[in-house]
């Protein structure tokens, strides 16, 4: 079968012949039909996730849609150490957990359905799930020129936000934003970021963060909010560490909540990811897409590594 193939560190994946998986008692062999990219990907690939990486050569790709013979429709599949600790599905065929497989609804475009996996889950389940949005909520979305805080717009959106700001630095994706149902953006810049997002969110500052940065923006964020916030940290974009007055803590009873797929109960991913697909076929979730062959792996890589506009989904 043709295979994605990392033989070195921080090298980008070649185009190769690999044997064809098989399945066992625990696995399933998976026709793969639509393999997204994520930053997760690229982290293993290059040595710096933080749980490692599988023997090299390895299959990279972390999550894929596609069918498994014996079975009716499609199905997704993630975890499991799927491209994390063994090989993963970016290539023709992939083992996939029995226990971690979940049915695709109907209607689905497998594309859409791959993509709105740990891109999409990671902008549902913060504020569907984790934090759930309540009436009367102002959501303040930081990274909200990236996949998730797109997804993350709409979703506070659908849910009955009452204000939604969209924050970022790419000013075309922040109008983006706007077309998703921001109420308002903030540019990422200057020293004043506190102040900006306090005015934008209206009323005493957002009453929920969505966090994909930490870094600056957070401190920021935290200096803007409304007493008994909620914020919910998934990400180190805008850096892994950084200092924050225990204050701004304390004296507004903010409540901090960490976030991560990897975490969620199976049963309660598969609900929520049905639940989200279902949303994207009706329409009220919109994703831009790019598919891009197999045979054009090495290249998709580079510019997942680059930071794409559209969600890249290698397909057969």
């Amino acid at each position: 079968m043709r295979a994605a193939l990392v033989t070195e560190l921080g090298q980008p994946p070649q185009l190769e012949d690999a044997p064809e998986p098989a399945a066992d008692e625990d696995r399933v062999v998976l026709d793969v039909l639509a393999a997204p990219l994520n930053p997760i990907d690229i982290a293993v690939g290059s040595g710096r996730y933080y749980g490692g990486h599988p023997e090299l050569p390895y299959i990279p790709g972390c999550e894929a849609v596609g069918r498994v013979a014996g079975r009716d429709g499609l199905v997704y599949a993630f975890s499991d150490g799927l491209g994390l600790q063994r090989d993963g599905a970016l290539a023709e065929k992939a083992v996939v957990g029995r226990d971690r497989l979940v049915p695709v609804p109907d209607g689905a475009d497998p594309a859409l359905a791959a993509a709105l996996g740990i891109a999409g889950l990671a902008g549902w389940l913060p504020l569907a799930w984790r934090a759930p949005v309540r009436e009367g909520d102002r959501v303040l979305v930081l990274g909200a020129t990236g996949t998730a805080g797109l997804i993350a717009v709409q979703v506070a959106r659908l849910l009955g936000a009452e204000r939604v700001v969209a924050a970022g630095r790419d000013e075309n994706r922040l109008q983006r934003a706007v077309e998703a149902g921001a109420d308002a953006t903030v540019r990422l810049d200057g020293d004043d970021l506190a102040e900006r997002f306090r005015e934008a969110c209206g009323g005493d500052g957002p009453t929920l963060v969505f966090d994909p940065l930490w870094g600056p923006p957070l401190v920021a964020a935290l200096a803007a909010a409304a007493r008994g916030a909620r914020f919910v940290q998934l990400g180190q974009s805008a850096g892994a560490e950084v200092s924050v007055p225990s204050g701004l803590i304390r004296g507004k009873q903010i409540d901090i909540r960490g976030h991560t797929n990897f975490a969620v109960p199976p049963d309660e991913l598969a609900k929520e990811y049905r639940t989200l697909v279902g949303h994207a076929i009706a329409g009220e979730i919109v994703l831009e897409i790019e598919r891009l062959p197999l045979n054009r792996v090495t290249e998709a890589w580079q510019r997942q590594a680059e930071g794409p506009g559209a969600k890249l989904v290698v397909v057969p």
